[in-house]
């Protein structure tokens, strides 16, 4: 299975709410995801698939109190508490979007970042990060597949108008399986990464399909 990270297109709004005690509870809502839509990385998720999969998310993660999300682009599919940032409180479908709510966890080391960010009027968006298939349309659009799984429905970016060319490169040639245990644990593949390597720019979307689907059949 492959990582896949989304940006939000859309603007996402960072909020405060005032404490009884004089202090301020910071907040992030607004669109975390969205379905039945091509997005800029090609790729599009059913809107079938990704409700059923925030239910999952929700019944297992959100109102467990364990639905945690990270600052930056982590580079695997896995939560490090270390860089928790905020919790997700709520995830509901409106139309084709997925509608969410996350608290800053201003007392962990990157939760106060956020804080002393919002705090400061930066601008900063959400980036969802989790495990899937993709198999490409008529059309050439890569559809998520139904083993999608959420990692976390949120975490938070520094530019939601940047492309996602960083993560990918990153992620270049590496595989994700699950252990015997459930965890997720990466295999680098050298041949995928030289054949990428080959290919001309205008090459690169399909040529990384083409790995990703023959590396599927070896399975």
């Amino acid at each position: 299975m492959k990582l896949i990270t989304e940006m939000v297109e859309s603007d996402v709004e960072f909020v405060t709410e005032a404490k009884e005690d004089g202090g301020k509870n910071y907040f992030i809502e607004g669109i975390f995801m969205q379905g039945n839509v091509k997005n800029r990385n090609g790729r599009m998720y059913p809107m079938e698939t990704l409700e059923k999969e925030v239910n999952r998310y929700n019944k297992e993660y959100v109102e467990q109190n364990r639905a945690y999300g990270e600052l930056g682009h982590p580079q695997g599919p896995t939560i490090n508490l270390e860089r928790v940032s905020h919790m997700i409180k709520e995830l509901n479908r409106n139309g084709d979007n997925i509608m969410g709510k996350a608290k800053i966890m201003t007392e962990t080391p990157y939760g106060k970042i956020v804080k002393n960010l919002m705090d400061e009027g930066a601008k900063l968006g959400v980036s969802s990060r989790g495990m899937g298939t993709l198999k490409k349309d008529k059309k050439g659009v890569n559809l998520v597949q139904s083993d999608f799984q959420l990692a976390t429905a949120a975490d938070i970016v520094a530019d939601p108008s940047a492309p996602n060319a960083f993560v990918e490169g990153v992620m270049e040639g590496v595989d994700w399986i699950q252990d015997i245990n459930g965890n997720w644990v990466s295999q680098y593949i050298e041949e995928t990464q030289k054949e990428i390597r080959k290919v001309s720019k205008t090459e690169l979307e399909e040529a990384k399909v083409n790995a990703f689907l023959k590396f599927l059949k070896q399975l």
